[in-house]
């Protein structure tokens, strides 16, 4: 504690400084700007640059003095009381991954929501995939207070079914929490001893400087002030994963045929079966094809067959007319071996 105040203190003196420096640059290179653009304003930018200094010098003197006085009080305090250590508060922050297999898994996750809600926790996150049957699996995450974390865990561990398994685990964030509570403290002292500076700033570029480390110390309170937050939320509740798995599904073995003729005979009869809801599966699929296709087909045929019918039918004769000799009753022609020899020379007579 005794180390706290100090820094508090130094923080303070440390921040006036810090300014200083900053309001001093700021001044210094103003003041050669204009010595150099315009040499006839050199008694209006010392003028300035006094005003600047003197609100330095008050500011200085004034954290100076809050230091010496704080630790003054500090040291009184340190003097009068008698030094006795006492027992932080540890800030722990705990964790736990349960599985628990049960019969419905629906069920489950109602009954872990009615435990975890009479325990005066709430349910965070849920991801569910269950079916009516009570198969399918479920996480949920849990924040608990951490007066009944020990209470809840043995509690859904035995009236939700068989735990499986069971992870626990804890951080230990006392450091953390009091060094952000000690740098959210000297943030706002350094905040507040600025805006103070602010009041008294005589020029508008003594207040834009103020204004700006203003607006970067606020930014860094924020921060601090989220991550405090953060803490205590991970402090006051702790943090439990509940995985919740429906039954196992046990598959029997399938059954082997006995060695011979009824082995054969059962295989057979397996393979004629498997067939024929092949085949029935085919013909389900084919059949409204075919009772698309049956009667376009059926149509093609009918007109070809009326067609052919028409091509083999001959013209009508007219009557009276005198019917056309037909091939076969035309005289048959001469063939050339009956014709008579072609007349030759005649063959010399023998003497």
């Amino acid at each position: 504690m005794r180390r706290f105040q100090y820094g508090t203190a130094l923080s303070a003196a440390c921040a006036a400084l810090l300014l200083t420096g900053l309001t001093g640059c700021g001044g210094g290179g103003t003041a050669s700007t204009q010595s150099l653009q315009a040499p006839a304003d050199a008694p209006a930018v010392a003028a300035d640059g006094a005003a600047k200094s003197s609100v330095r010098a008050k500011a200085l003197d004034g954290a100076q003095e809050g230091a010496r006085d704080e630790g003054g009080r500090t040291a009184g305090k340190n003097i009068a009381s008698d030094v006795t250590v006492t027992a932080q508060e540890r800030q722990v922050v705990y964790v736990a991954r349960m599985t628990v297999r049960a019969k419905e898994v629906t069920a489950a996750v109602q009954k872990a929501k009615q435990i975890v809600t009479g325990a005066g926790g709430y349910l965070a996150k849920e991801q569910t995939n269950a079916s009516d049957g009570g198969d399918g699996s479920a996480e949920l995450e849990f924040k608990i207070p951490p007066a009944r974390y020990a209470e809840v865990l043995a509690s859904l561990g035995r009236d939700l079914g068989k735990q499986l398994s069971l992870n626990q685990g804890t951080e230990d964030v006392t450091m953390q929490v009091a060094d952000v509570n000690s740098r959210l403290r000297s943030a706002q002292q350094a905040l507040d001893s600025l805006r103070t500076l602010l009041k008294k700033a005589n020029t508008i570029g003594q207040v834009l400087e103020v204004e700006r480390e203003i607006a970067a110390r606020e930014a860094d309170l924020e921060s601090l002030q989220a991550q405090q937050k953060e803490l205590a939320a991970q402090v006051s509740m702790a943090t439990l994963t509940l995985a919740v798995v429906g039954p196992v599904t046990v598959v029997e073995p399938p059954s082997e045929d006995p060695p011979g003729f009824l082995g054969g005979l059962a295989t057979g009869w397996r393979a004629l079966v498997s067939f024929a809801k092949v085949a029935l599966t085919v013909l389900g699929v084919l059949l409204p094809w075919l009772l698309l296709v049956a009667p376009v087909v059926a149509l093609v045929v009918l007109l070809a067959r009326r067609a052919g019918r028409r091509r083999a039918t001959p013209p009508a004769r007219p009557e009276g007319a005198a019917p056309s000799a037909r091939p076969e009753d035309a005289a048959p022609s001469a063939r050339p071996e009956d014709a008579a020899p072609p007349a030759g020379p005649e063959a010399p007579a023998e003497s």
